[in-house]
């Protein structure tokens, strides 16, 4: 009797592993790339220690260290293993990731994995596989764009490594990137990216205020850089997500008997004019114009909408409800939606 039913559990699971084949290997292949990195990270202490690596990277380093304890003393953030730990990229990029969107209609493919669910962008570990994937999905009709992260989070299934690549960033965006990355961690809705990138992309970039505030002070060289490049960015955002709208109305006002010929054209019209009127936004560094050769594609806008449409409710909600306590506001989240 028990031998049949492990034979049946096998049979079950065999047929399970050939029916998601592709998933099955994907996952086998972000699994064995996460875990190369676990593995080849070295402590922080060791570059703290190494009189060969320099005294601005360990000043970093340190940095980093303050913003992770200032995340979970002050903000209530998991307190995990993640960012103690450095992997040297030695200049190269080291994940790619592959987003798609309808070519007229601003909907995002979805990939569906385990735990997580559904998801609008998929990561590799090797170049090549992004760009066979983006091939395969441009001709499937989609418009498809591959983007290098700047970090990510493994939601505690890895013990996430600082990559030398953050070490060039200045030290607000720094702060952002890893409370960003710390609240993946600790608020992750299942099936709900636009949640979830939202409220992390707006707990990363206003308690990085706080936290340079209270490290360097608000006369601060850093404070001031930050709060100029983060207005600006912020302009920038509400422009292309008002974009976002005029694009949507224009692809729902094609009918069934309007041409791709036709379709494509106003769609590049739109596009263009989107981001050819980014000089009439007031910013402390202009932006430049964008190269009508390269117009960015639907991916460029649904990326926008996917970590900056839902900042002004999580603000109203910070404010009104919470008197401006972004620990409370983390600790109410929390309770609302269990992690995963």
């Amino acid at each position: 009797m028990v031998k049949k039913i492990f034979i049946g559990f096998f049979l079950l699971l065999l047929i399970l592993v050939v029916w998601n084949w592709e998933l099955v290997v994907y996952g086998v292949r972000q699994g064995y790339g996460q875990v190369s990195m676990v593995w080849n990270a070295r402590p922080i202490q060791e570059y703290l220690d190494d009189p060969a690596f320099p005294d601005s990277l360990k000043s970093k380093l340190r940095l980093i260290g303050e913003i992770r304890r200032y995340a979970i003393d002050s903000l209530g953030l998991k307190d995990t293993k993640n960012y103690q730990t450095l992997y040297d990229q030695r200049g190269e990029e080291i994940m790619w990731v592959v987003q798609a969107c309808e070519p007229y209609e601003l909907k995002a493919k979805l990939w569906d994995f385990p735990i997580v669910g559904s998801m609008p962008y998929k990561g590799f570990f090797q170049k090549q596989k992004a760009i066979d994937e983006r091939a395969r999905l441009e001709q499937a009709g989609y418009d498809v764009s591959i983007r290098n992260p700047g970090g990510w989070s493994t939601l505690g299934w890895f013990t996430d490594p600082i990559l030398s690549g953050m070490l060039n960033r200045n030290e607000g965006d720094l702060a952002s990137l890893i409370i960003h990355e710390m609240v993946h961690a600790t608020v992750f809705v299942k099936d709900d990216v636009d949640f979830n990138e939202n409220l992390a992309s707006f707990v990363g970039d206003t308690a990085a205020y706080y936290f340079l505030a209270a490290h360097f002070g608000r006369d601060s060289p850093q404070f001031i850089q930050y709060v100029h490049e983060d207005q600006d960015y912020r302009k920038f955002s509400k422009h292309i997500l008002r974009g976002t709208h005029s694009l949507d109305s224009l692809y729902k006002s094609f009918t069934s008997t309007d041409s791709v010929a036709f379709k494509k054209l106003k769609k590049e019209q739109m596009i263009s004019e989107i981001m050819n009127s980014v000089d009439t936004l007031s910013l402390f560094t202009p932006r430049k114009s964008s190269n009508p050769r390269r117009l960015p594609n639907n991916t460029y806008f649904m990326s926008y909408h996917l970590y900056q449409s839902r900042q002004g409710n999580f603000k109203s909600e910070l404010d009104q409800d919470f008197k401006g306590d972004l620990k409370k506001y983390i600790k109410h989240l929390t309770e609302q939606y269990p992690f995963l």
